[in-house]
């Protein structure tokens, strides 16, 4: 079996590591258009989640956690030898790295959290995604994947490679990362973050709007924030 989640490593394996996490429903595909660019400088490692793009399934369970998607991306660094890394990431993906500085600081050098939150609304909506697409199975993605496009990109833009990536994530390990969702709150532990960190917010992202990332920002000693006009998720 299959203990690693699917990763690809790009640069030199000299330079200074780099750890990139994805957003729900997308694969390291996410990261296509920047990838070769932040190589130049860094050996770039971008990760699928449990039953996206190329991990397997069943790294995940039913009430999953954060903290449980965490020990994967450690797992993975682990095993390629990366003692400390900057890290960043996309709404989960960036849950990810808030839950590594506060949990395990000796392994973050510097982070970034991009379009993500400290929670994500409540565990509700999450409760309730995740009980739809396991009672649906695959249909029940393919409806949230009809939906994308609006909960992602403004008007009139869309990426087909990852909308396509959302319709085949499998659907029980994707329930089990809305499980993760839905029982993430870091905002009382926030304050103890100590690596660099910059946040960036879409002035238009319906998922995760500025104010949450502002919330981010006004907790962690030092932190950047960045909002893109005419950005959304």
């Amino acid at each position: 079996m299959t203990t690693l989640l699917n990763h690809l490593a790009e640069g030199s394996a000299s330079a200074p590591p780099l750890l990139l996490g994805p957003s729900l429903g997308t694969s390291y595909a996410l990261w296509d258009a920047v990838a070769p660019e932040l190589s130049v400088a860094h050996r770039v490692v971008r990760w699928d989640l449990p039953g996206h793009g190329g991990s397997a399934a069943d790294l995940v369970a039913p009430g999953a956690t954060v903290g449980d998607l965490a020990n994967l991306v450690l797992a993975l660094a682990d095993s390629l030898g990366l003692e400390r890394f900057a890290y960043a990431g996309v709404s989960l993906g960036g849950a990810v790295g808030l839950h590594l500085a506060v949990h395990h600081p000796e392994r973050v050098e510097s982070l970034a959290v991009l379009c993500s939150s400290a929670h994500f609304g409540g565990a509700m909506p999450w409760q309730e995604r995740a009980a739809r697409v396991r009672a649906k199975g695959a249909e029940g993605l393919a409806e949230l994947a009809d939906s994308a496009d609006a909960r992602w990109f403004t008007p009139g833009f869309t990426v087909p490679r990852l909308v396509r990536d959302h319709r085949d994530a499998d659907p029980g390990a994707y329930a089990a990362c809305c499980d993760a969702l839905a029982a993430f709150d870091l905002r009382d532990r926030l304050g103890a973050i100590r690596a660099p960190t910059l946040l960036v917010a879409g002035r238009e992202d319906p998922a995760t709007p500025p104010a949450q990332l502002r919330e981010i920002a006004d907790a962690v000693p030092g932190a950047t924030l960045t909002e893109l006009p005419g950005a959304s998720h």
